[in-house]
């Protein structure tokens, strides 16, 4: 059993079984992690104001049939939404930390357009996937893929129905 303390920010959570939560961290040594946290949802829990999403804490967790996390201490909060939290959680690759993204976020100014550079999808030279046109704005999450403003729209009426989150990404 491994045990390990980073730093990290608060992305996800997601309630497992009636009293345990997965959590998603964005963590400075680590990069993206998913751990478990178990009786987190008690009421009595005190570990689980350190965990709500958009949070910066100082994390234990331990290597041990999964990720499990153990004791968490809050020291900040981002600013940031849980809409644009969730985002990241789908953008950052597990396992790999990104110290520039850390910067963004922990210390700011954070911006969709360098956190995506950042992640290598650079929207500067970017093209609309739909037309090929040079002013592309919006970033599809599920897709990877930018779009223009007309294109955008029209997926994202689509998308009220299948849950496709786009990024304004200029």
């Amino acid at each position: 059993m491994e045990e390990y303390i980073t730093d990290a920010i608060v992305l996800r959570k997601d309630p497992r079984g009636d009293l345990d939560g997965r959590y998603t961290l964005f963590t400075r040594r680590f990069g993206k992690i998913a751990g478990r946290a178990t009786s987190s949802r008690k009421i009595t829990s005190k570990l689980a104001p350190h965990l709500e999403p958009g949070t910066m804490a100082k994390v234990r967790f331990v290597e041990a049939k999964g990720t499990q996390i153990v004791d968490a201490l809050k020291s900040a909060r981002v600013a940031l939404s849980l809409g644009e939290l969730a985002a990241l959680a789908e953008l950052v690759p597990e396992g790999m930390p990104e110290s520039a993204l850390w910067e963004m976020l922990a210390h700011g100014p954070f911006s969709w357009r360098a956190a995506l550079a950042t992640l290598g999808w650079d929207p500067m030279h970017a093209r609309c996937a739909a037309c090929g046109g040079g002013h592309a704005e919006y970033f599809s999450i599920p897709r990877q893929e930018f779009y223009c403003r007309p294109h955008a729209a029209a997926h994202a009426s689509k998308a009220a129905r299948n849950a496709v989150s786009f990024i304004h990404a200029v």
